[in-house]
């Protein structure tokens, strides 16, 4: 996939972002399936645009329908008509066994800001029931990670001390309702880069120093749950 494309999809600190779809891409093949899919918190599309250039038919929501932010993003590359726009929450999605994916990326946080840990379980509920069964939830997340991030977030990002990340040891109990979890996470200096450049460089130095982290204290989880 050309970095252009990969760039308009992840949109943020690219380089350990984009690891979602070379994930996703080894564990399962969804190219020419014309599968039904949906992405969440999708407000300027970029995952609806990965599904939908691989010829398969997209619902891309956030709370407030994202057409307005998406739309020409989808136009760019011509798969606007593969791709339709919804108001959905995602704590309370209105389809049942419906979907064979859904994909998310970074929405956990935001929907449990503020201490709302039961939301985080809450989500990830509503999005098995909303899948066919044995269909599959892609997603990459946001981590607690180390002290270092907690520090960071809380001291340099306006909404860092409301935003509820998850924390490495939460995984296995939020998405127990799933028959399968498989994840890795990557990533620790990337998202303390302010520009894309810096944050290109410092995801560069987690390619070479990320065997080195424990995994607990990586930023990015990355997986596929299958119902």
């Amino acid at each position: 996939m050309k970095n252009k494309i990969i760039k308009d999809i992840i949109e943020w600190d690219i380089v350990n972002w984009s690891k979602a779809l070379d994930y996703w891409n080894k564990k399962i093949d969804i190219r020419a399936k014309n599968y039904s899919c949906l992405e969440l918190g999708g407000r300027k599309g970029g995952l609806s645009l990965w599904l939908a250039i691989k010829e398969n038919q997209v619902i891309c929501s956030d709370l407030d329908s994202p057409e307005e932010f998406a739309s020409e993003l989808h136009k760019k590359y011509s798969c606007e008509e593969k791709i339709t726009y919804e108001s959905i929450d995602a704590t309370n999605i209105h389809y049942n066994n419906h979907f064979d994916i859904v994909v998310f990326k970074s929405i956990l946080g935001g929907i449990s800001r503020n201490g709302n840990d039961k939301l985080k379980k809450k989500t990830i509920d509503e999005i098995h029931k909303c899948l066919k069964p044995n269909g599959k939830l892609l997603f990459a997340e946001n981590l607690e990670a180390s002290f270092l991030h907690k520090f960071m977030r809380k001291s340099c990002v306006k909404w860092g001390s409301e935003w509820n990340y998850l924390k490495y040891e939460e995984i296995g109990q939020v998405f127990d309702t799933f028959k399968s979890v498989n994840y890795k996470t990557v990533g620790f200096f990337g998202t303390f880069g302010r520009t894309e450049r810096q944050r290109q460089f410092l995801g560069k130095i987690d390619n070479v120093l990320e065997r080195f982290v424990p995994k607990s204290k990586r930023y990015i989880v990355i997986g596929i749950a299958e119902k």
